[in-house]
């Protein structure tokens, strides 16, 4: 490929690929140029973050404004929990301290809303208008009962709050708190965080819907007993970490699900869309750009992941022509962005290297070289022997199986239990006309793996070997 392969530090091969990647010239493989990937007078300075469903609201809100749209005022409603529910949770929790409260007053405005709406006309502030009902029965409520009425003077002496980016961002830290375990966060981002409801989270995740609500129910709970605030906190750097894993987690568990189902295609949207979130909350933090713009990567190239049977379709295998060039295109550039912060992290690396194969012609146009010394420094900042083992792959078309095989065999401690430590030793000892051992290896990746698509595959890879 065209990029110096001689640069000694990867993250300075990172910044010289994201700015300059190489494509196809009109003479094709043999007549390469490098340009820009994107169109001519399209800069960093052009970029916006995705304006999301907003447009779709403000076109919709119009003919929203006449009497009878019952069934538009629910699907309104519905899509402003979805896009404001953060913001929405966020300014009455952090006003009213206490989640399930704010929780309860949001449900009342939004019924509140449902009867007055189809008649009076959608508000131009809908978000604003049901936080502020929501903090008008809330009071009502608190006056009602005897413990609260004090608290109830002071509330109903400050004006109603209005909710904002800051309120958003301190619903996804709260709900990300690294105090509360795993599987409360992530249920709580995704029904706070990302507006999806307890049903549809627990289908997500295929546990029975009363499960998941005493699961939303404790997390809610754990909030209060253990003092989380609903404020963005002041110093985020050591918070940061953990509100980004949960949405790598969710991103992940959608993409490739650890259940019978191949994909979660909602929860990988729902991944993607929260990272896009929080990178236009937070625009001068690189590493959340950098997972958005991982996400996004990945995303784009959904349509051809998977063939009609819902079989999964090999990176060398996939018809490119269903990637979403324009997707690339803003991911790419989204990550020229953060790079240019000079402030290297795991997310941009791990996006450099989707990158890259992103935005090359072929799978045998693939920068291998390039992937490999981005591996090499994502070990360097984060040593998992996964990080090695994704190295050996690219190794593989880098140098050759033989020395890629050498590297997955000294992993042999740390991820003998790990099915895609078998699969990927199966298809170097396959390259190396060792189809025996190729079979042995597959075989023990079939029996390791859970994921049906991933099942099937390697039951695939199985009868090639053994033919």
């Amino acid at each position: 490929m065209g990029v110096d392969l001689g640069v000694p530090d990867a993250y300075t091969h990172l910044r010289h690929y994201v700015f300059l990647p190489e494509v196809p010239g009109p003479a094709g493989a043999a007549g390469r140029r490098r340009v820009p990937l994107f169109d001519a007078g399209f800069s960093v300075d052009d970029y916006q973050p995705d304006v999301r469903e907003r447009r779709r609201l403000a076109a919709l809100r119009p003919r929203l404004n006449q009497d009878g749209v019952v069934n538009d005022v629910a699907e309104l409603t519905e899509r402003i929990w979805r896009t404001d529910a953060p913001s929405m949770l966020g300014a009455l929790s952090r006003r009213l301290g206490d989640f399930d409260q704010a929780e309860e007053a949001l449900s009342e405005a939004i019924a509140e809303a449902l009867k007055r709406w189809p008649g009076e006309g959608v508000p131009s502030n809908p978000a604003g208008w049901l936080v502020t009902t929501g903090w008008h029965k809330a009071i009502d409520r608190l006056r009602r009962d005897a413990v609260g009425r004090e608290k109830a003077a002071r509330a109903a002496s400050e004006p109603p709050p209005e909710p904002g980016a800051d309120d958003r961002l301190g619903m996804i830290f709260a709900c990300c708190h690294p105090d509360l375990p795993e599987p409360a966060r992530v249920a709580l981002t995704l029904y706070a965080a990302g507006g999806l409801t307890t049903a549809e989270i627990a289908a997500a995740f295929l546990v029975p819907l009363p499960t998941m609500a005493q699961r939303l129910s404790r997390a809610k709970r754990q909030l209060r007993e253990r003092g989380i605030g609903f404020e963005p906190p002041q110093e985020y750097a050591d918070r940061l970490p953990a509100v980004l894993a949960v949405l790598y987690l969710v991103f992940n568990e959608g993409y490739l699900s650890s259940g019978p189902s191949a994909q979660r295609q909602e929860l990988a949207r729902e991944g993607v869309e929260l990272a896009r979130q929080l990178a236009e909350m937070l625009p001068r933090e690189p590493e959340v750009a950098g997972l958005a713009a991982l996400l996004e990567l990945h995303q784009a190239r959904v349509a051809a992941r998977f063939d009609a049977q819902d079989r999964i379709v090999l990176l060398e295998h996939q018809d490119r022509r269903l990637w979403d060039r324009s997707a690339i295109q803003r991911a790419v550039l989204r990550l020229r962005a953060a790079v240019q912060l000079g402030q290297p992290g795991p997310y941009q690396t791990r996006a450099g290297i989707a990158a890259i194969h992103a935005v090359a012609a072929s799978f045998e146009d693939t920068d291998w070289v390039g992937i490999r010394a981005l591996h090499d420094r994502l070990y360097a900042l984060d040593p998992s022997p996964v990080v090695l083992l994704n190295r050996a792959v690219a190794t593989r078309y880098a140098v050759g199986p033989a020395p890629a095989l050498d590297e997955v065999d000294a992993l042999e401690d740390r991820l003998s239990g790990y099915h895609r430590w078998h699969a990927a030793r199966a298809d170097l000892l396959a390259a190396l006309d060792r189809p025996g051992e190729a079979r042995v290896s597959a075989e023990r990746a079939l029996e390791l793996a859970t994921n049906p698509a991933e099942r099937e595959l390697m039951a695939r890879r199985v009868a090639e070997f053994a033919g």
